[in-house]
């Protein structure tokens, strides 16, 4: 009955005559003899710390190893089709010519996998962090995701997004001055920390999105949707707010609004101060049901 929840059991001395609950034991055998080739399908193997595993060629699909870290595990070759892998850790880790179809990977870290040669068709990558994430021509996975990863890799300095769907998509801290997102669908987007200085968002979609400290200096946000959306700290110097839906937007200690900008924007329903708003980034995704 005891929670073991990331625990790191490598090197931990387990016998007979210990008593511990059948997942956990299974993850001290996998972290310490590692899997490689083994039939893990529908294993519920969550919260698990499985870093630096072999799991080479392992069969994992179905198997639920959400919020598990996956750090430096050798996945490569594995068979993860349909696994649940929501907010697991899989920074570092070699997912090369891993089939990915259909997994679940909303919330995970990717940065500096390897997913040459992966297949991530119909994965969920909802919020996923692809910073440093290793993609090649081989690598099959859907357009909006890889145009997702090249934003966040090679910047968007003045590319032309407009109508493009980014929708919960993980571009915290992504260069995207200058570019052209008009009409783009950003909602639930996380775009904290981006710099969207003098970039066109007229009609764009930032529903729910996060814009907390993001430079918005310059930016057109003209008849943009910005309702619920959180633009705490975020710097509106110059910024074009003119028609824009901000019912519900949470502003906070936005910088470079003036007086009567910030009436205007409170008579038209935003939030100004410390106000209290449900959370924003609950991914309505759907989520598998534990194994």
């Amino acid at each position: 009955g005891a929670n073991l929840s990331l625990a790191y059991l490598k090197g931990a001395i387990i016998n007979k005559e210990t008593r511990i609950d059948g997942k956990w034991r299974l993850i001290w055998k996998i972290v310490n003899h590692g899997a490689i080739g083994r039939d893990l399908s529908n294993a519920n193997l969550s919260g698990a710390n499985l870093s630096d595993a072999n799991l080479s060629g392992a069969n994992l699909s179905g198997a639920n190893l959400s919020g598990a870290n996956l750090s430096g595990a050798n996945l490569s070759g594995a068979n993860l089709s349909g696994a649940n892998l929501i907010a697991a850790n899989l920074s570092s880790a070699n997912l090369s010519g891993a089939n990915l179809i259909a997994a679940y990977l909303s919330n995970a870290n990717l940065s500096g996998a390897n997913l040459s040669g992966a297949n991530l068709s119909g994965a969920n990558l909802s919020l996923a962090y692809l910073k440093g994430a290793i993609i090649n021509k081989e690598t099959r996975i859907d357009r909006k995701w890889r145009l997702i990863w090249e934003i966040v890799n090679h910047a968007a300095v003045n590319l032309d997004l407009s109508n493009a769907d980014l929708s919960r998509a993980n571009l915290s801290r992504a260069n995207l001055s200058r570019a052209n997102l008009s009409d783009a669908n950003l909602s639930r987007a996380n775009l904290s920390r981006a710099d969207l200085s003098d970039a066109n968002l007229i009609g764009a979609n930032l529903n729910l999105a996060d814009l907390n400290l993001a430079d918005l200096s310059d930016a057109n946000l003209s008849g943009a949707n910005l309702s619920d959306a959180d633009l705490s700290d975020a710097d509106l110097s110059g910024a074009d707010l003119s028609g824009a839906i901000v019912m519900n937007a949470l502003f906070g200690r936005s910088k470079g609004l003036t007086e009567d900008t910030k009436r205007d924007l409170k008579q038209r329903g935003a939030i100004f101060g410390d106000e209290q708003r449900k959370t924003i980034f609950s991914d309505p995704s759907p989520v598998p049901k534990p194994k």
